[in-house]
């Protein structure tokens, strides 16, 4: 039996986690849910998010755009004023998935093919929990992996405002989830471009940065660290991912 708790404050939800056990967050469900109904995760209990005050909304300071780690993808989709941030929102799932699913609960479960965590990398995001700051650069370690210490709750984000952005993804048409997907942030010290789908979890493609900021011809990936499985071989990624490159330069604005 799991238990199920619903705080309302950000202590109460860190209390509830150092209480022993199997412990898990429930943001928008779309990861747990599913792999406990197959049973691949059985928590002792489940620490519901959605009432936490603080931790929805979308604001401007200086320049970076903040988000709350509980806003809902659709919330992303029709008020972020980064375009490329909330036409990425909009290209998740389907209605019912960007009604529900949210932002921080994406970016801490990091699937190596989820959307989000591009836009974190290219945009140079903060990422702001319970317990300190991370900067996009040191958060994401690999498959599923992040730097997030056990029971640390992300509460926003801070997305810095670029001079010009595009995302472009080749999404599986039934998951929609990227087989291959680019963004690419302009700013005035240089270019960002973040690959997500393509390898064990989201990297930076440092070769196309420089390309872009040298106005020289544009790279190839290399092939040799991607995925292969029944959806894309390694080689076919790598192409895919210049195709995506080139359609989010032809996009930036």
């Amino acid at each position: 039996m799991t238990d199920y708790h619903r705080p309302a404050t950000l202590g109460e939800a860190a209390a509830l986690a150092a209480g022993g056990g199997d412990v898990a967050y429930l943001a928008g469900g779309h990861t747990l849910i599913p792999a406990m109904k197959s049973r691949l995760r059985a928590p002792d209990a489940l620490v519901d998010l959605a009432h936490v005050s603080g931790l929805s909304g979308i604001s401007r300071e200086g320049d970076r755009v903040w988000v709350g780690a509980m806003t809902r993808h659709a919330e992303v989709a029709a008020e972020a004023p980064i375009r490329a941030l909330a036409r990425l929102a909009g290209g998740i799932g389907d209605p019912q998935v960007r009604e529900r699913g949210t932002l921080g609960g994406s970016v801490a479960n990091n699937d190596p093919a989820a959307d989000y965590p591009a836009a974190v990398l290219a945009l140079d995001a903060v990422i702001e929990t319970d317990r300190g700051t991370y900067a996009a650069d040191d958060f994401f370690l690999g498959m599923f992996a992040t730097a997030l210490e056990e029971a640390e709750i992300i509460t926003r984000f801070g997305f810095r405002v670029p001079q010009a952005a595009a995302y472009a993804k080749f999404a599986h048409p039934a998951s929609r989830y990227a087989l291959v997907g680019v963004f690419v942030a302009r700013f005035a010290e240089g270019t960002r471009v973040a690959v997500t789908g393509a390898g064990a979890g989201v990297f930076r493609w440092s070769e196309a940065e420089a390309a872009i900021d040298a106005g020289a011809a544009l790279p190839e990936l290399a092939s040799d660290d991607l995925n292969s499985d029944i959806h894309a071989g390694a080689e076919y990624r790598a192409h895919l991912a210049g195709v995506m490159l080139r359609r989010a330069l032809g996009d930036m604005a």
